[in-house]
């Protein structure tokens, strides 16, 4: 059994599609039973015809359709609905695809902000140089995830999503089954010692090092990044980045996680969630400098506002 695959990116970065080259040797397992029919980051396949002639967008039917990317201009919706049209099977590749990631962190700034700030020479009166929008396709009123704009189908969360889960969700495909993902916290697989929390405290800069039982002393020995009073995203933020059986990578690198594969579920608020359980663990809120960053990863679903439409809901 062959299946047909459709790969498109919009407003994202190609990490997604390097994850797929990572699979290294796995990946020539997935080509001998799925068949790539469109995928712009690896192969030459033009929206209009290769002569770029035709009338109207041309993307080959599929049973799988891979799209990666945040929906952010005219042109990344146009492409997103022609795959929900032309594909089965719709999976959302990657964080800014599932919650907007982080192109979403436009969500706090108007499109007019944005072409303000990005067009004009602030230091001095030189006229704003705005780009033809019969030529540029114009901005949306903001950055969606793709479910707020086309019917997703599985979602596959992660910056990028690792190799091990790819692999599986493709292979589940094939064989006709529903993939298997992570469904807990970054907490529930992180191998630090707890101690449960101490006497109230103030958010600490990761610019201390962090406590560990002596230097180079594997992870169970460095006690949990959070209760040290460092601002860890592991309570909020769903397992998956160190693959099927490794450590979370940001743990593993003895920093703190930073929430890259969205919330632990698909409709949290990992802000407030954070929010709660820095209460929880005993450390003082009030500490935050700001709170906007803990949307860095998940800003579409209306989580981030523009400051004024803030203040008024």
């Amino acid at each position: 059994m062959t299946v047909k695959v459709a790969s498109e990116w919009l407003n994202s970065c190609s990490g997604c599609e390097i994850a797929i080259i990572d699979l290294g040797e796995r990946l020539l397992d997935v080509l001998k039973v799925a068949d790539f029919v469109h995928l712009p980051a690896l192969m030459d396949h033009k929206y209009f015809g290769q002569l770029g002639d035709g009338r109207h967008m041309e993307i080959p039917e599929a049973d799988v359709g891979l799209i990666s990317g945040a929906i952010r201009n005219t042109e990344h919706l146009e492409v997103a609905l022609e795959m929900r049209r032309r594909c089965k099977t719709i999976i959302a590749l990657g964080t800014c695809a599932t919650h907007g990631g982080i192109p979403a962190l436009s969500n706090s700034y108007t499109p007019e902000e944005i072409l303000h700030r990005y067009y004009t020479t602030e230091s001095t009166d030189a006229p704003e140089r705005r780009p033809d929008p019969t030529i540029v396709p114009p901005l949306l009123d903001r950055c969606y995830a793709l479910d707020e704009k086309i019917a997703v189908d599985i979602y596959l969360p992660g910056c990028p999503p690792h190799p091990d889960h790819i692999f599986g969700a493709l292979t589940a495909l094939v064989e006709g089954r529903p993939p298997v993902l992570p469904g807990k916290s970054v907490c529930d697989v992180c191998p630090t010692r707890r101690e449960g929390k101490g006497q109230l405290q103030k958010l600490r800069r990761f610019l201390e090092a962090p406590v560990y039982a002596e230097p180079g002393a594997p992870l169970d020995e460095m006690r949990c990044l959070l209760e040290q009073g460092f601002l860890c995203m592991g309570p909020v933020t769903r397992a998956g980045c160190g693959g099927l059986d490794g450590p979370p990578r940001c743990i593993a690198a003895r920093v703190p996680c930073r929430g890259c594969y969205g919330p632990v579920r698909q409709d949290g608020n990992p802000r407030l969630d954070m929010l709660n359980a820095l209460a929880s663990n005993g450390i003082d809120i009030q500490s935050l400098p700001e709170s906007i960053s803990m949307l860095r990863f998940a800003g579409a679903h209306g989580l981030l506002r523009p400051a004024g439409k803030r203040k008024e809901s």
